[in-house]
Parts: C-alpha cells; structure tokens; sequence
C-alpha cells in the first residue's frame, strides 16, 4: 500500500474510532492501548524467540499469525486511544509524555513509519523465510524503539 493510502486508512479508522473512544474514560483509553501494546509484544516475543535467537522451532504458521497480529494493531486505529489527558502528568498508570501532543509531526511520522513496517513484517512472515522475517522484525523493532525515545518516560 502506499504511502497515502496507509495516512488515509489510518484517518479513516480514526474517525471511526474517535465516537467509541469518546465514550470511553481516561483510564480506559489507557487501558485499552497498553493492552494492545502487550499483546503486539507478546507477539513480537514469539518472532525474536524463532525467528531470531533460534530459542524455539521456527513454524512458519506460527509467525504468519503473529506477524498478522501485529499488522492488526498497527492498523486498528489505536491513535484515537491517545488523548491530551491521557498523559503522564493528567493521568496515573501511564508513560506517556505531554510532548506526543506537542509535536504531531513527528507523532504523525513515528506512526506511519511503525504501519508500514508491520505490513511489511506480514508480507515477509507470509513467504517463511526466516531471514527476511529476523531482519523485518528489526525494522519493525526500530519503529517501537523511535517511539518510545519520543513519547515515552522511563
């Protein structure tokens, strides 16, 4: 998918999203993405445990479903479970830094970049070459790391 296509799928599952989220509580905004963050890990968990350090038998099935685990999220739309008092210093249980609504240019960029790098994690888990899949979930893995440099507190 292109690059436009990706920002307008992206908006288009927002705006959908944005009446859902509306109705939910600061809280459950929180909640809800950090429960998809852990179980996009998990799944990114199953990748490096095959894929990359070799700890567990590599089963092709296994990562396409993983690697479709995380394309789901990085699709679904989670930007809308992001609001201004949602962060670190309005809400409680929560790493979020302010500056996520400070500066959404480069929300906007580390968002993109993380959509298209999990659709290609898909793409490549769907051909089960191993290689292709430990190097793809690198560039995913880079992704997470940029956004949590930004926008996340230790």
């Amino acid at each position: 998918m292109k690059k436009t296509g990706v920002i307008t799928a992206a908006i288009l599952a927002a705006s959908f999203a944005i009446p859902a989220v509306a109705q939910l509580s600061v809280e459950d905004q929180i909640e809800a993405r950090q429960a998809g963050y852990q179980f996009m890990a998990w799944n990114m968990g199953k990748i490096k445990a095959q894929a990359v350090d070799g700890d567990v038998e590599f089963n092709a099935d296994q990562m396409k479903a993983a690697a479709n685990a995380i394309a789901a999220i990085a699709n679904s739309g989670m930007g809308a479970l992001f609001s201004p008092d949602s962060t670190m210093d309005k809400a409680e249980n929560t790493r979020l830094k302010p500056e996520f609504f400070q500066r959404t240019d480069k929300v906007r960029e580390v968002g993109t970049n993380f959509v298209r790098e999990a659709n290609k994690l898909q793409e490549v888990a769907a051909t089960g070459d191993r290689a292709s899949l430990a190097r793809q979930f690198s560039a995913v893995g880079q992704t997470c790391k940029a956004c949590h440099d930004n926008f996340r507190a230790d």
